[in-house]
């Protein structure tokens, strides 16, 4: 009988060529997404996420290159400029007055833009500002204007950050900020496991692109900035970041999509929060919260909170407290992290292998 698509012989000995390649380039895959892990990194815009993802590179992948400190160096330069620059605005708008052997650098670095370069004695002006008590009553009001949890880090390092020979630190690059737009992947290998961390901007805007990554998710990490129980949205300056996270994280945790991954927790930015607790009551945000300025109390709520929004009793949720800026916590808590990611997928492994034999 002859070929009914009107093919040649030839056609056909390439077509099946082709199909082959293509079988063994699915069997492949297969056996990589086997032993692949992929962590969904969610939470909203300023709570650590991709500081996480950076320290996870610091401990699985080496660290970072030259190159790659040279591309981070106008970031953390221009992180410092926005800080200080946001900081003589408030004192503007606040009413605080610089001493007068102030008011003149003041004035320079008002003319200062985040393209311009960190010279040496505008570094020098940042540093006595930054002690002139205009500055400091500014500062301690930052949850009154946006400004880097960071600033306070780069105020007492403009001159290093200043020199000829400058090269980003790794805590340098922990601290920068740089909005996240799309969707990073970072891979690395822990023993024979291969995991893919997905990274994805955590703004409003960013937030429809979520879905795009919703497939084959072995865990979620939804990460929490908790010293934010006081501050306000970029977005909008209204909203408060704290409600904001909340019903993101109702929203993910009851995902149909999500349904099956394993959904872990992190309460972040333990350091700061621990500071802010001390003159900031938690009531400003949860006005049910009663115990007082206790860091313990305060971060019990807060879980509780969380984990209220759990409409699904048979789903665990594994929660730390965490620091994304120290890696020694970073390493330690996500051994932990993987150990149960790991159970969880030889669990659901075997339910899938129980389901196929009966």
């Amino acid at each position: 009988m002859g070929d009914c698509c009107g093919g040649s012989p030839g056609g056909n000995t390439e077509e099946r060529k082709r199909t082959k390649a293509i079988d063994r380039e699915l069997r492949e895959h297969g056996k990589k997404t086997e032993h692949e892990i992929k962590l969904l990194l969610l939470g909203a815009g300023e709570s650590g996420k991709s500081t996480l993802a950076k320290q996870l590179k610091i401990i699985h992948q080496e660290g970072f290159t030259d190159q790659e400190r040279i591309y981070y160096k106008p970031v953390v330069l221009a992180n410092a400029i926005r800080s200080m620059k946001a900081l003589l605005s408030a004192a503007e708008k606040f009413g605080y007055v610089f001493q007068d052997h102030n008011r003149e650098r003041a004035g320079r670095w008002a003319m200062i833009t985040e393209a311009d370069p960190l010279l040496p004695p505008l570094a020098a002006d940042a540093r006595l500002l930054w002690e002139d008590n205009a500055i400091q009553q500014a500062y301690r009001r930052q949850n009154e204007f946006q400004l880097s949890d960071s600033a306070a880090y780069y105020m007492t390092s403009m001159e290093r950050l200043a020199g000829a020979s400058y090269l980003p630190t790794d805590m340098d690059i922990l601290r920068s900020r740089a909005k996240t737009v799309g969707i990073i992947e970072t891979e690395f290998n822990v023993g024979p496991t291969r995991f893919r961390l997905v990274d994805v901007g955590g703004q409003r805007s960013e937030r429809k692109k979520w879905v795009q990554c919703f497939t084959d998710v072995t865990a979620v990490i939804f990460v929490v900035g908790m010293s934010e129980y006081n501050q306000k949205m970029y977005e909008d300056d209204t909203t408060n970041r704290m409600h904001d996270t909340l019903r993101l994280f109702q929203e993910m945790i009851n995902s149909k999509w999500l349904v099956s991954a394993a959904m872990v927790l992190f309460l972040n930015k333990r350091d700061v929060f621990q500071e802010k607790i001390k003159h900031i009551d938690l009531s400003v945000c949860f006005p049910d919260y009663k115990a007082g300025k206790n860091y313990d109390a305060a971060v019990e709520f807060m879980k509780n909170r969380f984990l209220e929004q759990n409409e699904r009793p048979d789903r665990a949720v594994y929660t730390h407290v965490t620091c994304a800026t120290d890696t020694n916590n970073v390493n330690v808590v996500f051994t932990a992290v993987k150990d149960y990611i790991l159970s969880k997928a030889l669990e659901e492994a075997g339910m899938s292998m129980a389901m196929r034999i009966t």
